[in-house]
């Protein structure tokens, strides 16, 4: 079981194909159950980013309330789905967003807070969602419709017309945030410069890698090849990072810390440095990023 503390580090998903041989053993490799048993030996958090795709339906949502249950001071953050992220906001129809949102903190936030489990709700924008520069009232009503007095939120920009020509949030965008208590995600990642304004009571950290070159030939932004996120950071991109976490530490009461360069198991390597570096206490586990030679090979 794990003791609480004020910053958690975890991946970005965690039932992987790849990961069969590196993180998870073979012989699980075809139980799911298992593999989410195994992870929550090593992790005390997990951020979920099959909501953003699909509303979880009654059998998932029971069976992550059930391990939430079942892991005392296990966290599951989510992510908002797309309908609201990338459809709804992206044309301003602020009221079906509202109702999509309303929704996903009924049938998922509302069960998973109740027994403990829910971390945070990810509003990962789409690059389409742009500041027009000439009114904030979308994202104003539908940031103010959010029960934000009992969950916690956190919003990630993916355009630059929210930052200021010093790749800071504009004060205006700072200001939308700490009103409404909505968490600015800090990044790491090629599609965002590094922002370090705190605007709620909570942190929120996300790794993406540093794949450049793929990242922008003209993907898709949701495109979840496994080259896009197939990446290692190494100790001297990552150590910058603990003194950073320790500040925001100060300031407020739970820094949420997510790997989401999940290709071949390597956010899981990377979220096990990490821990290290910050002395947080985890269970060792070799992650084998690497192919391994296969016998047929020779």
């Amino acid at each position: 079981m794990f003791t609480s503390m004020t910053v958690t580090v975890g991946c970005s998903g965690w039932s992987y194909d790849d990961w069969i041989g590196r993180f998870f053993p073979f012989e699980i490799r075809d139980d799911s159950a298992k593999r989410f048993e195994h992870y929550a030996e090593y992790f005390s958090t997990v951020e979920v980013n099959s909501t953003f795709y699909r509303m979880p339906g009654d059998k998932q949502v029971n069976s992550w309330v059930e391990k939430a249950k079942t892991h005392p001071g296990f966290e599951f953050s989510i992510k908002m789905p797309r309908s609201v992220t990338h459809e709804a906001l992206v044309v301003h129809d602020d009221k079906t967003a509202i109702k999509h949102a309303l929704f996903l903190e009924k049938v998922l936030g509302l069960p998973l807070n109740d027994v403990g489990g829910l971390g945070a709700i990810l509003l990962q924008m789409s690059p389409s969602f742009h500041n027009t520069g000439d009114s904030f009232d979308t994202p104003s009503r539908f940031l103010g419709s959010l029960s934000v007095g009992e969950f916690h939120y956190a919003i990630e920009f993916r355009h630059k017309s929210w930052l200021n020509d010093n790749h800071h949030l504009l004060a205006e965008t700072v200001k939308l945030l700490r009103d409404n208590h909505i968490a600015n995600v800090i990044v790491d990642g090629p599609g965002f410069p590094f922002t370090s304004e705190l605007t709620a009571d909570s942190a929120y950290v996300r790794f993406h890698g540093r794949n450049f070159d793929i990242w922008y030939h003209d993907e898709k932004e949701d495109d979840e090849r496994i080259d896009r996120y197939d990446y290692l950071y190494t100790d001297d991109q990552l150590r910058p990072w603990v003194p950073r976490i320790r500040e925001m530490e100060e300031h407020v009461s739970r820094v949420r810390v997510f790997f989401n360069n999940h290709g071949r198991a390597k956010s899981a390597k990377n979220a096990f440095e990490m821990m290290e570096m910050l002395n947080i206490p985890h269970k060792a586990k070799t992650v084998h990023v690497q192919d391994q030679a296969k016998i047929d090979e020779f």
